[in-house]
């Protein structure tokens, strides 16, 4: 008889209710344990997707670093031999100015040349690693410059260019990476338009810096350019290193800016540079 009354007390309703609380918080315990092992395990997937980036990325670092020091020490000798030729072709220019012939010729080799100074400029560039040297100046006055260094190409290609910089539009930047930066980009849109078309510089000034467009009036940008288009060494063009569009992209993100590559609605393909304005106490502390 009192074998049964334990047991019927074993089974009370209370005890019931005690043994329904232990399972839920066990069972709540479980969930909770399941879900924060398969945060862990998510985290440690994100962790080790991103070592491996890093990894890629200094293991790519590494390989630059020593193409670089071997492209820096070629690209030097070559530009010291380019000095003389560069004279020699503005002295016969000056004999054969008659000659028009021959002076049409005579831009085609400077057009050359120019394109192969460009290359070792661009190694150089890629392989320096230096801070912008801050300045204000007008971007007209450094656009008319690029023009006239590539003058020769323009008239040989039967490019015409369209400039719409405000006279008064100021920019605070390093004059000469900048400098570079359009260059690379006027001579990136004259592969384009090998048999002639348009070039055409705009440039407007905000709150929030300078916006500084180049378009051209080719083809345009298939999607996988576009994407990849300042990836170093990607090229679609036959002897082209491909360092280009990297170099504006590093000088754009030296100055805390960006480019941007788009194709027109009207056809042919644009590059915009942004450069955020420089508060004036950064720009006297950088001079």
């Amino acid at each position: 008889m009192s074998e049964q009354v334990i047991v019927a007390d074993s089974l009370s309703p209370a005890s019931g209710a005690d043994l329904e609380t232990v399972l839920s918080a066990w069972h709540s315990a479980t969930l909770r344990l399941e879900q924060t092992h398969e945060a862990l395990r998510g985290e440690v997937r994100r962790l080790t997707d991103e070592l491996e980036i890093k990894n890629r990325e200094l293991a790519r670092k590494n390989r630059l670093a020593d193409l670089g020091q071997m492209a820096a020490h070629i690209a030097h000798e070559v530009g010291n031999k380019l000095v003389p030729v560069t004279l020699y072709l503005s002295l016969l220019r000056r004999r054969i100015s008659d000659d028009r012939g021959s002076v049409e010729v005579l831009d085609k080799l400077e057009s050359g040349f120019t394109a192969l100074n460009a290359t070792i400029k661009d190694l150089l560039q890629f392989t320096s690693d230096r801070e912008p040297h801050l300045q204000t100046f007008l971007l007209g006055k450094l656009i008319d410059d690029v023009k006239a260094s590539v003058a020769p190409r323009l008239s040989s290609q039967a490019v015409k260019t369209v400039v719409d910089v405000p006279k008064d539009c100021l920019i605070s930047a390093d004059r000469n990476m900048l400098s570079r930066a359009v260059l690379n980009l006027t001579l990136n849109g004259l592969d384009a338009m090998p048999d002639g078309g348009t070039l055409t510089v705009t440039a407007a000034s905000g709150p929030r810096g300078v916006e500084l467009e180049i378009a051209d009036s080719g083809p345009g940008l298939p999607d996988e350019a576009r994407c990849r288009a300042f990836e170093p060494f990607f090229t679609t063009k036959g002897g082209s290193a491909g360092l280009g569009l990297a170099i504006v992209c590093r000088i754009a993100e030296a100055h805390h800016g960006e480019v941007i590559a788009a194709n027109c609605p009207e056809g042919g393909a644009a590059f915009t540079i942004c450069i955020p304005s420089i508060p004036p106490a950064q720009l006297e502390a950088a001079a």
